[in-house]
């Protein structure tokens, strides 16, 4: 087994050399709109999965599609050729959904935003339900007359007493 590193650039590598290669050596115009987006590799070295992106309509995508799928044994020579690994990887081509899944997120950003903006035009408008500092006191409302002499009184041992003999 190869460790990961190793595996993630020969995915790297073989990303690079099946682009080039769908340029020089694959003379199929259904893959001019491709786009290599990614390449990922067994830890075994033995399969790779090649990620791509079609720019166009369904049609354009199907077409793609079967174009690699064609074009797949001149694709794993090229890669044969310019890698370093004892068993040239097999390939597997597979539509990339980043593009479709960034969309649907942008989608939902847009939403959440507007949501956002709606709560912000209720809350500019809106008071409290009761005072707004409840807990404020002005110091005009105590009166020295509300606190008795007994009330302030701390020295009352009568009570302490009282507790001891129970």
């Amino acid at each position: 087994m190869a460790d990961p590193a190793r595996a993630a650039k020969l995915a790297q590598r073989i990303k690079v050399v099946v682009a080039e290669a769908l340029g020089r050596r694959v003379k199929d115009p259904r893959v001019e709109a491709i786009t290599i987006t990614d390449a990922r590799v067994t830890n075994d070295l033995q399969h790779a999965t090649v990620y791509y992106t079609v720019f166009g309509d369904d049609a354009a995508k199907a077409d793609a599609a079967k174009a690699l799928d064609k074009a797949r044994g001149v694709l794993r020579q090229e890669v044969g050729r310019n890698i370093t690994v004892r068993l040239t990887p097999t390939l597997e081509f597979v539509a990339d959904q980043i593009p479709v899944n960034a969309s649907n997120l942008e989608e939902l950003l847009r939403v959440a935003k507007q949501r956002d903006a709606e709560v912000a035009a209720l809350a500019a408008g809106a008071k409290h339900a009761g005072d707004p500092d409840p807990y404020k006191t002005d110091a005009a409302d105590i009166d020295e007359d509300d606190f008795d002499e007994e009330d302030i009184e701390l020295g009352d041992d009568d009570d302490i007493d009282e507790d001891a003999n129970r």
